[in-house]
């Protein structure tokens, strides 16, 4: 096996991408690192701080006063555990312009990439197999049909006491669909290398299942 063992899992909002890593992760005893976490992060400080981001020097001036860890596989801003405060809708609502600035990337990528050096790692996200580990021993690309995912997404909304309409929560990860793919910086898109996922109509152990298989079909030492 080698040093650092690499599962990078992209794909689209609400596909379920955290569920398998973080199970993949504990099966493997692998790192898991929550990408989406830290730019929902960094959103949450620039609109709590009410950062302008029209300016970039104002944007990597904010960045500097970021500082992301990981505890328990929840997220932590400068010692803070925010990791209900950034599931909110607003800040689903913000995530993806925020996370498309390109000093955001930068910051973001370079972070990911020194959390990997520590062991073995399993992270999720939109560009993990494209941008930040372009040479993942095992890249995975998940989807799902986008009334499937928004279904998912307000079950779960509703279950926090989030008084939200289905319509708001399937525009919501339309509008996202749509910045995260047309984004200049490393926008979503499915690596050369990577295996389709399709969840629409899989439950969680059947995607698990579906790993396992791509793990023993291309002989991959994880």
């Amino acid at each position: 096996m080698n040093e650092h063992m690499i599962v990078a899992i992209d794909g689209f909002s609400s596909c379920g991408k955290s569920t398998l890593a973080k199970t993949l992760a504990t099966e493997l005893h692998y790192t898991y690192i929550d990408s989406g976490a830290m730019y929902r992060a960094v959103t949450y400080y620039f609109l709590k701080n009410k950062i302008d981001i029209s300016t970039i020097e104002t944007v990597k001036q904010a960045l500097e006063d970021i500082h992301l860890s990981f505890k328990k596989k929840q997220i932590e801003l400068n010692g803070e555990n925010i990791n209900e405060e950034i599931r909110e809708m607003y800040i689903s609502g913000y995530v993806s312009e925020i996370s498309a600035l390109k000093p955001v990337r930068e910051k973001m990528v370079a972070l990911q990439q020194k959390m990997s050096k520590k062991g073995h790692v399993v992270m999720d996200g939109r560009d993990i197999g494209t941008t930040v580990f372009p040479n993942a021993q095992l890249k995975i690309f998940m989807t799902a049909d986008p009334a499937v995912r928004a279904q998912r997404r307000f079950r779960e909304l509703l279950l926090k006491g989030v008084k939200v309409s289905y319509q708001e929560v399937f525009d919501n990860l339309t509008h996202r669909d749509t910045q995260d793919t047309s984004r200049k910086e490393s926008p979503l898109k499915m690596a050369a290398d990577a295996v389709v996922l399709d969840n629409s109509h899989l439950n969680e152990e059947e995607q698990l299942d579906f790993v396992h298989k791509i793990i023993a079909d291309h002989h991959i030492d994880l």
